[in-house]
Protein backbone atom coordinates (compact mmCIF):
# COMPACT_ATOMS: atom_id res chain seq x y z
CA UNK A 1 0.00 0.00 0.00
CA UNK A 2 1.27 3.47 -0.88
CA UNK A 3 2.57 5.65 1.92
CA UNK A 4 2.65 9.42 1.95
CA UNK A 5 5.88 11.22 2.77
CA UNK A 6 3.99 13.80 4.82
CA UNK A 7 3.57 13.10 8.52
CA UNK A 8 4.16 14.10 12.12
CA UNK A 9 5.08 12.19 15.28
CA UNK A 10 5.76 13.24 18.86
CA UNK A 11 6.60 11.74 22.25
CA UNK A 12 7.29 13.33 25.64
CA UNK A 13 8.44 11.91 28.97
CA UNK A 14 9.42 13.28 32.37
CA UNK A 15 12.28 11.42 33.98
CA UNK A 16 15.22 12.03 36.33
CA UNK A 17 14.18 15.60 37.02
CA UNK A 18 13.80 16.63 33.39
CA UNK A 19 11.29 16.79 30.56
CA UNK A 20 12.32 15.32 27.18
CA UNK A 21 10.40 15.83 23.93
CA UNK A 22 11.04 14.37 20.48
CA UNK A 23 9.19 15.63 17.40
CA UNK A 24 9.39 14.27 13.84
CA UNK A 25 8.10 16.09 10.78
CA UNK A 26 8.42 14.76 7.24
CA UNK A 27 7.66 16.10 3.77
CA UNK A 28 8.32 14.81 0.26
CA UNK A 29 11.89 14.45 -1.01
CA UNK A 30 13.59 12.39 -3.73
CA UNK A 31 15.65 10.53 -1.15
CA UNK A 32 15.71 10.05 2.64
CA UNK A 33 17.13 13.24 4.14
CA UNK A 34 17.23 13.34 7.95
CA UNK A 35 17.95 16.71 9.56
CA UNK A 36 18.46 16.50 13.38
CA UNK A 37 18.08 19.57 15.59
CA UNK A 38 19.26 18.42 19.01
CA UNK A 39 21.12 19.95 21.99
CA UNK A 40 24.91 19.81 21.95
CA UNK A 41 25.00 17.33 24.83
CA UNK A 42 23.05 14.80 22.77
CA UNK A 43 25.07 15.05 19.55
CA UNK A 44 26.74 11.72 20.29
CA UNK A 45 23.32 10.09 19.71
CA UNK A 46 22.79 11.71 16.30
CA UNK A 47 24.03 8.80 14.16
CA UNK A 48 22.19 6.23 16.27
CA UNK A 49 18.95 8.18 15.80
CA UNK A 50 19.53 8.42 12.05
CA UNK A 51 20.12 4.68 11.79
CA UNK A 52 16.94 4.06 13.77
CA UNK A 53 14.88 6.17 11.37
CA UNK A 54 16.46 4.63 8.26
CA UNK A 55 15.15 1.25 9.37
CA UNK A 56 11.56 2.48 9.13
CA UNK A 57 11.59 5.16 6.42
CA UNK A 58 12.73 5.04 2.79
CA UNK A 59 12.10 8.51 1.41
CA UNK A 60 11.26 12.02 2.56
CA UNK A 61 12.87 14.96 4.29
CA UNK A 62 12.59 14.28 8.03
CA UNK A 63 13.21 17.00 10.63
CA UNK A 64 14.09 15.60 14.06
CA UNK A 65 13.64 17.95 17.02
CA UNK A 66 14.84 17.05 20.52
CA UNK A 67 14.28 19.40 23.45
CA UNK A 68 15.41 18.84 27.04
CA UNK A 69 14.32 20.86 30.07
CA UNK A 70 15.26 20.49 33.74
CA UNK A 71 18.22 20.09 36.08
CA UNK A 72 18.65 16.35 35.76
CA UNK A 73 19.97 16.49 32.23
CA UNK A 74 23.58 15.52 32.86
CA UNK A 75 25.71 13.45 35.20
CA UNK A 76 27.34 15.62 37.86
CA UNK A 77 30.76 14.85 39.37
CA UNK A 78 32.53 16.42 42.34
CA UNK A 79 36.22 17.01 41.66
CA UNK A 80 39.04 18.16 43.97
CA UNK A 81 42.14 20.04 42.85
CA UNK A 82 44.79 17.98 44.70
CA UNK A 83 47.67 20.15 43.55
CA UNK A 84 46.02 23.34 44.76
CA UNK A 85 45.07 21.66 48.06
CA UNK A 86 48.70 20.58 48.56
CA UNK A 87 49.82 24.17 48.07
CA UNK A 88 47.20 25.41 50.55
CA UNK A 89 48.28 22.93 53.25
CA UNK A 90 51.96 23.67 52.68
CA UNK A 91 51.41 27.40 52.99
CA UNK A 92 49.18 27.05 56.05
CA UNK A 93 51.72 24.79 57.76
CA UNK A 94 54.53 27.24 57.03
CA UNK A 95 52.49 30.15 58.39
CA UNK A 96 51.61 28.13 61.52
CA UNK A 97 55.28 27.27 62.19
CA UNK A 98 56.57 30.73 61.38
CA UNK A 99 54.14 32.58 63.63
CA UNK A 100 53.81 29.89 66.35
CA UNK A 101 50.08 29.51 65.75
CA UNK A 102 47.98 26.85 67.46
CA UNK A 103 45.27 24.61 66.10
CA UNK A 104 45.05 21.90 63.46
CA UNK A 105 44.16 22.10 59.78
CA UNK A 106 40.74 20.43 59.83
CA UNK A 107 38.31 19.25 57.17
CA UNK A 108 36.23 22.34 57.90
CA UNK A 109 39.24 24.45 57.02
CA UNK A 110 39.81 22.54 53.79
CA UNK A 111 36.12 22.73 52.81
CA UNK A 112 36.24 26.49 53.12
CA UNK A 113 39.24 26.93 50.86
CA UNK A 114 38.41 28.62 47.56
CA UNK A 115 38.82 26.65 44.34
CA UNK A 116 39.45 23.23 45.90
CA UNK A 117 36.13 21.58 45.08
CA UNK A 118 34.17 22.00 41.82
CA UNK A 119 31.07 20.33 40.46
CA UNK A 120 31.44 19.34 36.82
CA UNK A 121 28.81 18.04 34.42
CA UNK A 122 29.77 15.25 32.03
CA UNK A 123 29.28 15.78 28.30
CA UNK A 124 26.91 12.81 27.93
CA UNK A 125 23.67 11.87 29.68
CA UNK A 126 23.61 8.66 31.65
CA UNK A 127 22.80 5.29 30.08
CA UNK A 128 19.20 5.35 31.31
CA UNK A 129 18.53 8.60 29.45
CA UNK A 130 20.10 7.19 26.26
CA UNK A 131 17.79 4.17 26.32
CA UNK A 132 14.72 6.29 27.05
CA UNK A 133 15.53 8.67 24.20
CA UNK A 134 15.73 5.82 21.68
CA UNK A 135 12.42 4.45 22.99
CA UNK A 136 10.89 7.90 22.57
CA UNK A 137 12.23 8.09 19.03
CA UNK A 138 10.64 4.74 18.28
CA UNK A 139 7.26 5.92 19.63
CA UNK A 140 7.42 9.19 17.67
CA UNK A 141 8.40 7.30 14.52
CA UNK A 142 5.45 4.94 14.95
CA UNK A 143 3.09 7.94 15.09
CA UNK A 144 4.80 9.41 12.02
CA UNK A 145 4.46 6.18 10.03
CA UNK A 146 0.80 5.82 11.06
CA UNK A 147 0.03 9.31 9.80
CA UNK A 148 1.93 8.64 6.56
CA UNK A 149 -0.09 5.45 6.08
CA UNK A 150 -3.39 7.26 6.60
CA UNK A 151 -2.40 10.03 4.21
CA UNK A 152 -1.22 7.37 1.75
CA UNK A 153 -4.68 5.78 1.75
CA UNK A 154 -6.23 9.12 0.81
CA UNK A 155 -3.67 9.62 -1.95
CA UNK A 156 -4.35 6.14 -3.36
CA UNK A 157 -8.10 6.76 -3.47
CA UNK A 158 -7.59 10.06 -5.27
CA UNK A 159 -5.17 8.45 -7.74
CA UNK A 160 -7.57 5.57 -8.43
CA UNK A 161 -10.37 8.03 -9.18
CA UNK A 162 -8.16 9.97 -11.57
CA UNK A 163 -6.85 6.76 -13.13
CA UNK A 164 -10.41 5.70 -13.90
CA UNK A 165 -11.07 9.10 -15.44
CA UNK A 166 -7.99 8.68 -17.64
CA UNK A 167 -9.10 5.19 -18.65
CA UNK A 168 -12.59 6.40 -19.56
CA UNK A 169 -11.16 9.23 -21.66
CA UNK A 170 -8.78 6.86 -23.48
CA UNK A 171 -11.75 4.60 -24.22
CA UNK A 172 -13.60 7.59 -25.68
CA UNK A 173 -10.59 8.40 -27.84
CA UNK A 174 -10.42 4.78 -29.01
CA UNK A 175 -14.12 4.88 -29.92
CA UNK A 176 -13.68 8.16 -31.77
CA UNK A 177 -10.57 7.04 -33.70
CA UNK A 178 -12.28 5.09 -36.59
CA UNK A 179 -14.73 7.95 -37.06
CA UNK A 180 -11.82 10.36 -37.34
CA UNK A 181 -10.08 8.10 -39.88
CA UNK A 182 -13.25 8.00 -41.99
CA UNK A 183 -13.65 11.77 -41.83
CA UNK A 184 -9.97 12.20 -42.63
CA UNK A 185 -10.31 9.94 -45.66
CA UNK A 186 -13.34 11.84 -46.97
CA UNK A 187 -11.59 15.16 -46.40
CA UNK A 188 -8.46 14.11 -48.31
CA UNK A 189 -10.46 12.77 -51.23
CA UNK A 190 -12.50 15.97 -51.36
CA UNK A 191 -9.35 18.08 -51.40
CA UNK A 192 -7.82 15.93 -54.19
CA UNK A 193 -10.98 16.28 -56.27
CA UNK A 194 -11.02 20.02 -55.68
CA UNK A 195 -7.45 20.63 -56.82
CA UNK A 196 -6.91 17.97 -59.50
CA UNK A 197 -7.17 18.88 -63.18
CA UNK A 198 -10.32 17.33 -64.65
CA UNK A 199 -8.41 16.23 -67.78
CA UNK A 200 -6.07 14.00 -65.72
CA UNK A 201 -7.46 10.61 -64.96
CA UNK A 202 -6.70 9.45 -61.43
CA UNK A 203 -7.36 5.86 -60.44
CA UNK A 204 -9.35 5.42 -57.27
CA UNK A 205 -6.84 2.88 -55.96
CA UNK A 206 -4.04 5.43 -56.28
CA UNK A 207 -6.02 8.02 -54.33
CA UNK A 208 -6.93 5.51 -51.66
CA UNK A 209 -3.27 4.49 -51.35
CA UNK A 210 -2.26 8.06 -50.69
CA UNK A 211 -5.09 8.45 -48.22
CA UNK A 212 -3.94 5.30 -46.42
CA UNK A 213 -0.38 6.59 -46.16
CA UNK A 214 -1.52 9.91 -44.76
CA UNK A 215 -3.93 8.23 -42.36
CA UNK A 216 -1.17 5.94 -41.12
CA UNK A 217 0.89 8.96 -40.10
CA UNK A 218 -1.97 10.07 -37.89
CA UNK A 219 -2.80 6.62 -36.51
CA UNK A 220 -2.83 6.51 -32.68
CA UNK A 221 -3.53 2.82 -32.17
CA UNK A 222 -0.11 2.10 -30.65
CA UNK A 223 -0.32 5.07 -28.30
CA UNK A 224 -3.75 3.95 -27.08
CA UNK A 225 -2.46 0.41 -26.50
CA UNK A 226 0.52 1.69 -24.53
CA UNK A 227 -1.69 3.99 -22.47
CA UNK A 228 -3.88 1.05 -21.47
CA UNK A 229 -0.72 -0.84 -20.51
CA UNK A 230 0.54 2.08 -18.39
CA UNK A 231 -2.85 2.34 -16.67
CA UNK A 232 -2.71 -1.35 -15.73
CA UNK A 233 0.90 -1.00 -14.52
CA UNK A 234 -0.03 2.00 -12.41
CA UNK A 235 -2.94 0.15 -10.84
CA UNK A 236 -0.86 -2.95 -10.03
CA UNK A 237 1.98 -0.84 -8.62
CA UNK A 238 -0.41 0.80 -6.15
CA UNK A 239 -0.96 -2.64 -4.61
CA UNK A 240 2.77 -3.19 -4.01
CA UNK A 241 3.90 -3.19 -0.38
CA UNK A 242 7.35 -1.76 -1.16
CA UNK A 243 8.11 1.96 -1.69
CA UNK A 244 6.52 2.79 -5.05
CA UNK A 245 6.85 6.55 -5.48
CA UNK A 246 9.67 6.47 -8.03
CA UNK A 247 7.97 3.73 -10.07
CA UNK A 248 4.68 5.64 -10.18
CA UNK A 249 6.51 8.80 -11.20
CA UNK A 250 8.13 6.95 -14.13
CA UNK A 251 4.79 5.49 -15.27
CA UNK A 252 3.13 8.92 -15.15
CA UNK A 253 5.92 10.35 -17.30
CA UNK A 254 5.39 7.60 -19.87
CA UNK A 255 1.65 8.26 -19.87
CA UNK A 256 2.33 11.95 -20.47
CA UNK A 257 4.61 11.04 -23.38
CA UNK A 258 1.93 8.95 -25.11
CA UNK A 259 -0.70 11.65 -24.58
CA UNK A 260 1.57 14.27 -26.16
CA UNK A 261 2.07 12.00 -29.17
CA UNK A 262 -1.69 11.56 -29.57
CA UNK A 263 -2.11 15.32 -29.38
CA UNK A 264 0.53 15.91 -32.06
CA UNK A 265 -1.15 13.40 -34.39
CA UNK A 266 -4.71 14.59 -33.85
CA UNK A 267 -6.42 17.08 -36.15
CA UNK A 268 -9.84 16.41 -34.68
CA UNK A 269 -11.36 18.91 -32.25
CA UNK A 270 -13.01 16.23 -30.09
CA UNK A 271 -9.77 14.29 -29.81
CA UNK A 272 -7.93 17.50 -28.99
CA UNK A 273 -10.38 18.22 -26.17
CA UNK A 274 -9.91 14.68 -24.85
CA UNK A 275 -6.13 15.15 -24.95
CA UNK A 276 -6.45 18.34 -22.89
CA UNK A 277 -8.53 16.45 -20.32
CA UNK A 278 -5.96 13.65 -20.20
CA UNK A 279 -3.09 16.07 -19.71
CA UNK A 280 -4.94 17.79 -16.87
CA UNK A 281 -5.67 14.53 -15.03
CA UNK A 282 -2.18 13.11 -15.52
CA UNK A 283 -0.61 16.35 -14.33
CA UNK A 284 -2.67 16.16 -11.15
CA UNK A 285 -1.63 12.53 -10.75
CA UNK A 286 1.99 13.57 -11.08
CA UNK A 287 1.58 16.12 -8.29
CA UNK A 288 0.06 13.48 -6.00
CA UNK A 289 2.72 10.91 -6.87
CA UNK A 290 5.41 13.35 -5.68
CA UNK A 291 4.10 12.84 -2.13
CA UNK A 292 4.26 9.02 -2.20
CA UNK A 293 7.17 7.23 -0.57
Amino acid sequence: MAKSMTGYGRDTIETAGMRLTIELRSVNHRFLDISPRIPRNFLFLEEAMKRHLKQKLSRGRVDLFLTAEGEGLLNKQLEADDELLHQYITKLTNVKDQYKLTGAISIDTVAGLEGIFTVRESDQPNDQIKAELLNMLDAACTDLVDMRNQEGERLVQDLLNRLQSVKDTVAAIEERRPVVVGEYKAKVIARVEAFINEEIAVEDSRVLQEVALLAEKGDITEEITRLYSHIDQFHHTLENQEPIGRTLDFIVQEMHREINTIGSKSNDSQLSNSVVMLKSEVEKMKEQVQNIE
